[in-house]
C-alpha cells in the first residue's frame, strides 16, 4: 500500500494535498481504491459549492459498492477534475495523481487536525 508522507489523511480515506496557493486537493487513497476495485463512476461535487468537514461532497462507485468521499477540511469548491466523469479508472491507475476536487479553505487550521502517513497507516491498520 502506497502512503506518501508529504500528503495528509483521513480515516475515510480521503488524502490531501496543499497547493503553493493554499488550495487543498482532495482525492481517495490507494488503500480506498483498492478496497473498492474497479471504479466505474465518481460523482463529483457542484463547483463553488460550500463544505463542511466531514460533510459527504462525492461519491465514488466500483463494480462492487459505492463510497461516499467526504470534505477534509471546510470551504469553497473551486475545482473538480472532469477527466474522472469519462475516466474514473484513472483513480485505480494512480490515486495519488487523479484528485477529485480542490478547496478553498475557510480554515486553514483544520488541517494540522489531518492524519500524517504514519496516523493514516495507524488507521488502516486498526481496520478503519
Amino acid at each position: 500500500m502506497n502512503i506518501p508522507g508529504e500528503l495528509r489523511y483521513t480515516s475515510s480515506h480521503e488524502w490531501i494535498r496543499t497547493e503553493a496557493d493554499g488550495t487543498v486537493s482532495v482525492g481517495i487513497t490507494d488503500h480506498a481504491q483498492e478496497v473498492l476495485g474497479d471504479l466505474v463512476f465518481i460523482q463529483l461535487p457542484e463547483l463553488n459549492k460550500q463544505v463542511k468537514a466531514t460533510q459527504e461532497c462525492a461519491v465514488v462507485e466500483s463494480v462492487k459498492a459505492a463510497a461516499d468521499v467526504y470534505a477534509p477540511v471546510s470551504g469553497e469548491v473551486i475545482a473538480i477534475n472532469t477527466s474522472l466523469e469519462d475516466h474514473p479508472d484513472l483513480v485505480n491507475q494512480d490515486a495519488y495523481e487523479a484528485w477529485l476536487f480542490k478547496i478553498k479553505c475557510s480554515d486553514s487550521s483544520q488541517l494540522s487536525t489531518l492524519l500524517d502517513a504514519a496516523g493514516y497507516q495507524a488507521s488502516v491498520d486498526e481496520g478503519h
